[in-house]
Formats: C-alpha cells, structure tokens, sequence
C-alpha cells in the first residue's frame, strides 16, 4: 500500500485476477458509466449514474470526501490490464466519526471470483491498520436482505450479523441486514 496526503494511494489484494485498489480518477468516467448500465446493480445501489457526464460528477464527489476525511472511494481494478472490477468505499457521516460504513459493488464481468471479499477485506484492513483517524470503533456493512451474495461478502470479511433493518422508502424499500467489524459486532 503506497499513502498520500489525503489517504492510501493504491491498496492491494491477492488472488486472480490480482486487483489494484485506487482513488477514482476522471479517466474512469466512461467505464464508470459502462458498468452503471447494468440492471442487477442498478437495483441494489442508491446511487444513479447515467452516462459519462455524471459519471465524471460523481468521480469529483469522490475526491471531495475524500479531502474533507468523509469518505474514502477505490475503484476496484485488474492490476494486469487495468480493467474496471468494481468498487469500495469507506464512509463517516462527518469527519472523525465513531462509525464507519463500508460499501461495494462489483461490475457484472467481474461477479462470481472473488473481487468484492477481497477488496472489502483490503479495505477493512486498511482501516483497521489506522487508515482512518481516529480509528473506527465499529465498522458497518448493510445490504437489502434479499442480497445472498453481499450476506456472504460480510462474513467472509469478518462483519457478524447485528441486525435486521425494516424498509425506509423511498431510499431502502426493502428489509436489510446491519453487519458490524468491530466491539459492538
């Protein structure tokens, strides 16, 4: 892992393919926009992203949060040919938060080997390793209960299931389930 002012540069995960963990930068705006057109991820994710123009919009929030210590944001990508994987995020609510959430998804190309456990568990390592200061008390990862897959990401990265969370329409129509890394796990 390489640091910079405002945070890790590059994370690492092992594995095939062997992923490079990076602040989203404005190149990845077209391939941003790509996998946004997918249907699967575009049912369980909050945020809409429709076309490269706001792709680029969104890949500047990024660098935003990232400066103002709320919000950490990898573009998860193939270390061989650079390809978009998918993506990660560490967020606080504000700055120094006792808190934080993890956040994922994986491009459909990608889904079935691998990438979101490895790159989630590159990410809480980081975090636990002292990459947010102060440290966390807790990590939380949620996701819709209908989500096997991202149930199964939690526990393999070590976040225990604390909670069922009734729907909050129109943002969260469905039930979730509030996985926690951490002493309130």
């Amino acid at each position: 892992m390489t640091t910079g002012p405002a945070g890790p540069a590059v994370l690492a995960a092992e594995g095939e393919p062997a992923l490079h963990l990076r602040p989203w930068a404005a190149a990845d705006a077209e391939a941003l926009a790509l996998a946004h057109r997918d249907a699967a991820l575009r049912r369980r994710l909050a945020t809409r992203i429709d076309g490269v123009a706001e792709a680029r919009r969104w890949i500047e929030a990024q660098a935003a949060g990232r400066e103002a210590g709320t919000r950490h944001a990898f573009a998860v990508v193939a270390q061989d040919d650079g390809r978009l994987l998918g993506h990660v995020a560490v967020k606080r609510r504000t700055a120094g938060a006792a808190s934080a959430e993890i956040g994922y998804w994986t491009a459909a190309a990608a889904r079935g080997r691998g990438v979101a456990p490895r790159a989630v568990g590159a990410v809480t390592a980081w975090v636990l390793g002292g990459g947010l200061d102060p440290l966390p008390a807790r990590l939380e990862l949620l996701h819709d209960v209908d989500n096997t897959a991202s149930c199964r990401v939690a526990v393999k990265c070590g976040f225990a299931l604390h909670a069922e969370l009734d729907p909050y329409p129109p943002q969260f129509p469905q039930p979730g389930h509030l996985h926690v890394h951490g002493p309130a796990a």
